[in-house]
């Protein structure tokens, strides 16, 4: 956190950093230096700014309330949840929107990592600081294209607050922060020690947490003349499967027939024949297609291998209705995770040396390191996707995975026979990360004269090594299964994969990796001071300059290259940004009741880009207990390696087929396709421009309420290309199972695109948070509400605006999560003497199961009708606090104390049945105790 306030030299420094950016336009700057210039400036000293300093602002303040909405979130209030990590929490606030990265997400682009983003704008559009300063980027690219900062890697004991700047962009920290920022305060000039354990389990009796912490520190800046601590964090999660929550309906299983599905249309129910017999069957017995006596009306048609009954856990399955429907099998409930495996420790360390009258020399240290296992289900024997060289077609063609006329498990002896196959032999695909963080900080800050300064070097980087295990080797594939002389040996599948030996499974199956590399380092020099005193208090000038160079690097997985994994996306980038900055901002208090502020920053990438982006805000305090605030801000942010570098990616989304659908009405469930994604070297800077219109009201001491209007557009969106548009377009390739004899109608197997500017996105809502304390006998009531309520998510390409808000939409952008429009917290806690107990009611609102508003539905029941909305969710957790001693503590807490279940979303991407948003309903209820001794 920079504090280049002017302060006396006996006096401390008072930390405090509440939010945002002030701004400065032309007019200002001119103002400025008038004032500068007159007589009363040069007779008159300017009142000394020995106050608070805030998130965004350079220039200290009488109080926290600024023209931008900024929301505080104090230690306390992230107790009272129970939560055990930080971003755990952040991703549990309002302004949290689609496109977060939880930690659950253990087999996307990003496993391992966590990430917020604020708006639903994406991860990568949130700018995270620690102590107002950036760190390194998560290794692994969200999508293989969002970079951004994993909160995991910040020991939650450290924090003293976190501070979220909510109406978009930053002339201070970055134009790049279009969605806002999140500024994670820690501990600074601590003394004594703090140990912390905790001890977590589910309701299920799984899913063990186990967190110790020890928090120490001595000196006293201020009579001592210095300050060090540190604070270690260790833990381990254990991993739940999906088979531990059989008990909770959908959330345990991938069959959802039981809740009016059809088996084909149960998006993690496996072996089902799709499109009537012509495509799916991806089964743990293995089919063939029988291709013998194809015309244009009679496609070719799955078989059945035998040995369904003994390889399926689903009961009734026979050989007879294996070749009716396929070996319907559940390989979510047997292998896959329901969170992942993680054992992790975090380090940070602080130092602080006074020096002459007012100076500082402060240095940080902080390093993590995390290790995260997910399993997940077999890998199929053939498939669709990319690598740098095109698409790979393993379902039909010439280059479709077969099963060689002479292999002894081929049904039809002397053809080469089309297999799908669920390599459930060779076990579940298991993913392990394993990430080190590491940053280093030093820096002077001090008084020059009139002037306040603050400069620092900051260094920081991600060292991440991911290995798999139980992927398939295509090549290996082939030679096992096509020829009888393979050198790696024959792969009997199905009911004969007894017959194989180990080295035949590590010939098929090598462990395979890839190693991601990401860089920051940072030089800024800021200086401050006071003007003059205005009517409204002193004219505050801060100017600031700054340089950074960041790097991200991402091998490509082992063979995935040359195309040879089947069914693993490829994804690998490789490039370094340098970025020059500089800002100014002034703060004028021109009357007592009026508050202007500015700032302007240019900032110019080394690949040519540069732009000055301004931000301005204006404060109208009427009367002791109202205030109205306005702010409007612009941003910039250039492409990042993985978007216009050197690599590409290969991924896989949902997507509905229009060309099918028109043809035969049960075609019209979205299905999983590969989106192939190349990087644009034309790529042009995003911008934005944001808005905000607010009232701020404290009738009362112990009353006080906030509303914000907010607005962000986003020009020249830097996205994948629409899968929609491409669809349309005719970019895709397609599996050879035409319908109702139509030309290049078969299953979409991939769709072509590339990053591109999208025209524009313009999100729109409205900012409730009200708070009120009640002092009733001998204790005291404390009640908070925050409301985020989504007006508008729109997204315009070419001539065509679509409306995301309230469905499940933007694919493209949110990860299939959705867009739902309101999002609530309402929290209470009493405190008498040692005892506290709080609750909080978490609320996430329905969504229309529609890819935009106005949209085609996602799903449908087995009878037809469609699945019209996905329900609302409200959770509700427990807390409670006993000061047996002043330095001993025993705290206990209860997720999700109704034990309430996820809705059903059969749309789903990242959860099986259940929304990610959902994930502590797919959990179910969660049991924390712990303990705290303080040291004096």
């Amino acid at each position: 956190m920079k504090h280049p306030i002017q302060r006396p030299a006996s006096r401390r420094r008072n930390h405090l950093a509440t939010s945002i950016t002030h701004i400065l336009t032309g007019g200002a700057l001119l103002l400025a230096g008038a004032v500068a210039s007159s007589s009363a400036f040069a007779q008159e000293q300017a009142t000394n700014l020995d106050r608070i300093t805030v998130t965004g602002s350079n220039i200290p303040r009488t109080n926290t309330e600024t023209p931008s909405p900024v929301q505080v979130v104090t230690r306390q209030e992230i107790d009272r949840t129970g939560k055990t990590t930080l971003a755990e929490y952040l991703q549990t606030i309002t302004a949290d929107g689609a496109g977060s990265i939880p930690k659950t997400f253990g087999n996307g682009f990003a496993g391992g990592g966590a990430g917020i983003s604020l708006r639903g704008l994406g991860a990568g559009s949130t700018l995270v600081l620690l102590n107002g300063r950036r760190m390194a980027t998560y290794g692994l690219a969200d999508d293989g294209q969002k970079v951004f900062t994993d909160l995991s890697t910040i020991p939650l004991d450290a924090v003293e607050r976190v501070e979220v700047l909510k109406d978009g962009a930053s002339a201070i920290y970055g134009s790049d922060a279009i969605a806002g920022v999140v500024n994670i305060i820690l501990r600074s000039d601590f003394q004594g020690a703090i140990l912390r354990a905790s001890y977590g389990t589910s309701g299920d009796g799984d899913g063990d947490a186990k967190k110790a912490t020890l928090t120490a520190g001595t000196g006293d800046l201020a009579t001592d003349g210095w300050n060090a601590f540190f604070s270690l964090d260790v833990g381990k999660t254990d991993a739940i499967k999906i088979s531990d929550r059989k008990n909770r309906k959908w959330i345990g299983t991938g069959d959802t027939r039981p809740w009016g599905y059809d088996a084909a249309d149960s998006q993690f129910l496996g072996g089902a024949y799709l499109s009537k017999g012509t495509a799916g069957g991806v089964g743990p017995n293995g089919s063939v297609f029988d291709d013998r006596n194809v015309t244009k009306d009679n496609p070719a048609f799955l078989v059945a291998l035998p040995g369904c009954a003994n390889l399926t856990t689903i009961p009734g399955q026979t050989d007879a209705s294996a070749q009716a429907q396929g070996c319907l099998w559940d390989p979510a409930q047997q292998y896959r995770d329901l969170t992942p495996e993680e054992k992790y420790i975090n380090v940070f360390g602080r130092a602080s040396f006074a020096f002459g009258e007012g100076g500082e020399i402060y240095t940080e240290i902080g390093y993590s390191k995390k290790e995260t296992i997910f399993s997940n289900t077999p890998s199929g024997a053939a498939g669709t996707w990319g690598y740098p060289g095109g698409v790979v077609t393993a379902n039909s063609g010439s280059k479709a995975t077969v099963l060689g006329p002479n292999h002894p498990d081929n049904p039809i002896p002397g053809q080469a026979s089309r297999l799908r196959y669920s390599a459930w032999d060779v076990g579940p695909r298991v993913t392990n990360n394993t990430n080190e963080f590491n940053r280093f900080l030093v820096g002077v800050k001090g008084n020059w004269g009139d002037w306040s300064y603050d400069t620092a070097y900051l260094h920081s980087a991600t060292d991440l090594v991911n290995k798999r295990t139980g992927f398939l080797r295509y090549s290996a594939v082939q030679c096992a299964l096509g020829n009888p002389n393979c050198a790696g040996g024959v792969w009997r599948i199905g009911d004969n994969a007894n017959l194989n030996s180990q080295a035949l499974y590590d010939y098929i199956s090598p462990t395979i990796s890839a190693r991601a590399k990401s860089g920051l380092d940072m030089f800024d020099f800021t200086v401050s001071r006071s003007l003059m005193d205005l009517k409204g208090g002193p004219l505050g000038l801060a100017i600031g300059t700054e340089w950074r160079k960041t790097s991200n690097s991402l091998t490509p997985q082992t063979y995935t290259d040359t195309g040879d994994i089947i069914g693993l996306g490829y994804s690998a980038y490789d490039g370094t940004q340098n970025v020059y900055a500089g800002y100014v901002e002034l703060s004028a208090p021109v009357l007592e009741q009026l508050e202007l502020s500015g700032a302007l920053r240019y900032d110019k990438y080394e690949s040519g880009e540069g732009k000055a982006t301004p931000k301005l805000g204006v404060k109208w305090t009427p009367a002791d207990w109202i205030a109205l605030r306005a702010s409007y801000a612009e941003g910039f942010r250039a492409p990042n390696p993985a978007e216009n570098g050197d690599g590409g990616l290969a991924a896989f989304s949902n997507a509905s087929d229009p060309v099918r659908c028109a043809i035969d009405a049960g075609e019209c469930t979205a299905r999983t396709v590969a989106i192939i994604t190349r990087p644009n070297k034309d790529l042009k800077p995003e911008e934005s421009k944001s808005y905000s219109v607010g009232i701020v009201l404290q009738p009362t001491s112990s009353t006080s309420l906030t509303v914000d209007a907010w607005q962000i557009k986003r020009t020249n969106e830097i996205a994948q290309g629409s899968t929609t548009a491409a669809i349309r377009a005719g970019n895709v390739v397609r599996d050879i199972n035409n319908i109702g004899g139509v030309p290049n109608s078969g299953n979409i197997l991939a769709v072509n695109t590339a990053y591109v500017n999208a025209n524009s996105s313009r999100v729109r809502g409205i900012d409730t948070d009200i708070r009120q304390t009640f002092d009733i006998g001998p204790g005291q009531l404390e009640m908070d509400l925050q409301w985020s309520h989504v007006l508008k998510f729109e997204r315009t390409e070419g001539d065509e605006t679509v409306d995301y808000a309230g469905t499940h939409g933007n694919c493209d952008v949110t990860n299939c999560i959705g867009t739902p429009k309101d999002k609530i917290n309402f929290g209470t806690t009493w405190r008498q003497g040692p005892w506290s107990v709080s609750g909080i009611a978490n609320y996430i609102g329905k969504m229309d199961n529609t890819d935009k508003r106005g949209g085609t539905y996602q799903a449908f029941y087995e009878d037809g009708t469609p699945v019209k909305k996905i329900s609302s969710f409200t959770t509700f957790d427990l807390s409670g606090r006993w000061n047996i001693t002043e330095a001993f503590e025993l705290n206990a807490s209860v997720a999700n104390v109704f034990d309430r279940i996820a809705p059903l979303d059969p749309t789903t991407y990242g959860g099986v049945n259940y929304n990610p948003m959902h994930f502590s309903g797919a959990l179910g209820r969660y049991f924390t105790v712990g303990a705290k001794y303080t040291f004096k």
